[in-house]
């Protein structure tokens, strides 16, 4: 984008053709050159139509008809001109063409005039399409707020502001990829964030190495943490609540908002913290800790439940027989082990299918589809009972935790421990554990000094407390 004319020549005909070329006007119907003639001035304004407040514009528009000085021409009539006769919230004067070009991208009017020198004036008056606040279809509460992030980050960042009335809540703005050049704002409390994590994050996201940042928040991840792909575990915990939001960032963590994402990113990010939910802090404490326990103890199982079972119908033979009940009476025909295998890709394609599926015929079709194939596969003799029943909970009971990047991670560990388990029977069962501790162990994030399974490793025995129990608030 920057060429020999990367500044403003001062010559008004010259810089207007500069600025033609670069933004190629005569090739996008969308940016509009608006060119005036005021008072013997030749006046040019440049936006992206759709991005301007049309009623603002065109109060300008009257506005600068009745003015009669423009300038002299000199390095500081702009800013004059700025100051005396703009009458706008937001105005800034630069000599900058890669300026001036962005802020016309990213929705800004440029302003040149032949009185104005070197410089031009950058209004802000844009305004972006946007849906309503509505509350994560995601990340629903029993009670509470029902606001949620959306795609604009201002209106994002403002949700944020209007909990945290402290003058120590910063905003940082980033810009980053070199062709998207996406608009992100670093959220912290500055008498309570740890300030060296910030700083270094900081330098993370305004050096990266990206084209870019069209996915919102994923590409960001997918550009800070570039090692480690194999590693399913997600590496950073995301919310579309505002409050959540508000609640990191006054107990010392960092969010960053990613324009055109509607999901905030929590930094740092442990393992335990996926399994906190709002519902927790909007209950009275023993209801939360309730609450919270249920479902660390629900969410565990989905890993360990159809494993544990293979594993005790390996050797039922020595079975107690207060658990004989867990043997099949009608097995199947395919071997146990395909079963569960098929059962849980087959839960995967129901997922598909409901996504594409139009939102009045989803539910029904969803629901019916998926006993209709589970009964249709006990009849034929394809599946057992028992591994619908136990994979019925499995399903159910991912999702009593919101991440689905952390449902996902416990499916491929649950399926790890089940192939391994079938290929060297217990021995190959505390392998799969054993690996799946590694990776969540060694897991690569952007924790800074913090290591994923924290409170854990390192052991902080309060800090565990506070995650298990919903304690009492403190002051």
């Amino acid at each position: 984008m920057i060429n020999d004319d990367s500044v403003l020549s001062g010559e008004f005909e010259r810089d207007v053709r500069n600025l033609d070329r670069v933004m190629r006007v005569n090739e996008s119907f969308d940016l509009i050159k608006r060119e005036m003639e005021v008072a013997n001035n030749k006046i040019v304004m440049y936006y992206i139509d759709g991005f301007v407040k049309a009623e603002m514009m065109q109060k300008l528009m009257v506005h600068f008809v009745s003015l009669t000085d423009f300038g002299d021409g000199s390095d500081t009539a702009a800013e004059k001109f700025a100051k005396e006769s703009i009458p706008t919230v937001e105005v800034d004067v630069t000599a900058s063409v890669d300026s001036i070009v962005f802020s016309v991208l990213s929705g800004c009017t440029a302003f040149l005039c032949e009185g104005f020198g070197k410089n031009a004036i950058i209004i802000d008056a844009r305004t972006y399409p946007a849906r309503s606040t509505e509350e994560p279809e995601n990340d629903r509460v029993m009670r509470g707020s029902r606001d949620g992030f959306v795609e604009t980050m201002i209106f994002n960042t403002a949700m944020i502001r209007r909990r945290i009335r402290d003058p120590d809540f910063t905003v940082k703005y980033i810009n980053a990829g070199s062709k998207s050049r996406t608009d992100m704002a670093l959220c912290y409390l500055a008498d309570h964030a740890d300030m060296d994590y910030v700083h270094d994050l900081e330098k993370k996201l305004s050096d990266l190495k990206t084209t870019s940042l069209t996915m919102g928040h994923r590409s960001v991840v997918e550009s800070l943490v570039r090692k480690g792909w194999y590693n399913p575990f997600p590496k950073i915990r995301t919310t579309e609540r505002p409050d959540a939001a508000c609640a990191t960032i006054l107990e010392g963590g960092v969010v960053l908002i990613c324009d055109n994402s509607p999901e905030a990113m929590i930094f740092p990010t442990s393992l335990f913290d996926f399994l906190q939910e709002s519902d927790d802090y909007y209950f009275p404490p023993m209801t939360g800790t309730y609450l919270r326990i249920l479902r660390h103890l629900i969410f565990w199982m989905t890993v360990l439940l159809t494993p544990v079972w293979y594993l005790l119908l390996r050797h039922e033979n020595v079975l107690p027989e207060w658990l004989n009940f867990i043997v099949p009476k009608n097995p199947g025909e395919l071997p146990i082990i395909f079963q569960l295998f098929l059962t849980e890709f087959a839960l995967d394609g129901l997922k598909l299918a409901s996504l594409n599926t139009p939102n009045m015929l989803s539910n029904s079709l969803s629901v019916v589809g998926g006993l209709l194939l589970g009964d249709f596969a006990v009849a034929v003799g394809w599946l057992s009972p028992d591994v619908i029943l136990y994979m019925a909970f499995v399903a159910i009971a991912n999702f009593t935790q919101s991440s689905y990047e952390l449902g996902y991670a416990f499916k491929y560990m649950r399926m790890l421990i089940l192939f391994l388990t079938a290929l060297f029977d217990i021995y190959g069962f505390a392998a799969g554990i054993l690996i799946s501790l590694i990776l969540a162990a060694t897991n690569n994030t952007v924790n800074g000094k913090r290591n994923y399974l924290y409170p854990l490793i390192p052991f902080n025995g309060k800090a565990l407390g506070r995650l298990l129990f919903r304690l009492k608030k403190r002051d």
